[in-house]
């Protein structure tokens, strides 16, 4: 029997796309150097809006058939990221996208937001006891920036690293195993405040004629708050491939891109993250260059 990866890496994301954007550089850098990266999509993003004019069709509102056609853009992201474990949260379109908040999507049979936690979560906690991932990595409790289905994937994904260690919890989903390491996505703000004074610079060379605002930037925080950084330039235009490969939902001109708004951001490709369990493994007052620093992988393989 081959013996899994020493390092394994589990990421929870609410739609296809998130991913890409918030941690696709450090996808990329641990899954080239041999970690075993592990993707889960909580819903097909099916209330997602359609950037070209050719596929419009797809949308919720006409033909309905957008999220199927998003978990084929999925895979062609994660190709381009070199990650071969990608799933949706108890199985293609268990959940569905439940919209943005205070729309009827909210409360539709089968919405994510509506779902029950301990429910979902277990389905979670099946594949924490298969891949038995040291680190994982979601969002903050407010999502990054709102939207229920981020919320409540936050929501689910603590919810199962509680329950996959604890032995009473259903063995029929497998042995119980600790998940060491827990992150959630961040970006320290005056990163984000000086990529954006660099906007001007790339603009005129862009399809677009206005800039987003560090305030749309999912999980801006005090630069304190900010535990781990990781260096992924060298996997930017693997970033900036899965990314592309989305298409129905970013346009990217690199060294930028845009959501269905139109207005330009920066594609961020040293990626950032909060340590909110676990020991960091970064002498103190720095930080962490290594989302495994300071655990024993020598016992990686129990």
């Amino acid at each position: 029997m081959t013996e899994p990866p020493a390092r394994r890496l589990l990421l929870v994301h609410a739609h296809p796309d998130d991913e890409s954007i918030n941690n696709g550089a450090t996808m990329a850098a641990y899954a080239a150097d041999g970690a075993a990266v592990t993707l889960v999509t909580c819903t097909l993003g099916e209330e997602g809006e359609v950037i070209p004019a050719e596929l419009a069709h797809l949308a919720a509102d006409r033909e309905d058939t957008l999220g199927a056609h998003r978990v084929g853009e999925l895979a062609a992201a994660m190709k381009e990221l070199g990650v071969a474990d990608h799933r949706f949260l108890g199985g293609t379109g268990r959940y569905r996208d439940s919209g943005m908040t205070g729309t009827e999507q909210n409360h539709r049979p089968g919405a994510f937001w509506a779902a029950d936690v301990d429910e979902a979560a277990a389905h979670l906690v099946e594949v924490i006891r298969e891949v038995r991932p040291q680190v994982l990595v979601t969002y903050d409790p407010d999502g990054g920036y709102g939207h229920p289905d981020h919320i409540q994937a936050h929501r689910v994904a603590m919810r199962a690293v509680d329950l996959a260690g604890e032995a009473a919890f259903r063995a029929d989903l497998g042995a119980p195993h600790t998940v060491a390491k827990v992150y959630w996505n961040r970006v320290p703000r005056s990163v984000a405040e000086e990529r954006f004074r660099d906007l001007a610079a790339a603009l005129p060379d862009s399809p677009w004629t206005a800039t987003a605002t560090v305030a749309d930037v999912p999980g801006v925080v005090d630069d304190a708050r900010v535990t781990t950084e990781i260096d992924g330039r060298a996997r930017a235009g693997a970033k900036a491939a899965a990314m592309r490969a989305h298409a129905t939902q970013i346009e990217v001109r690199e060294p930028l891109f845009a959501l269905s708004n139109g207005l330009a951001q920066p594609i961020l490709d040293i990626e950032y993250y909060e340590l909110v369990r676990g020991a960091s493994g970064a002498a103190p007052g720095a930080r962490e260059t290594d989302l495994f620093a300071g655990l024993d992988l020598e016992g990686a393989h129990r």
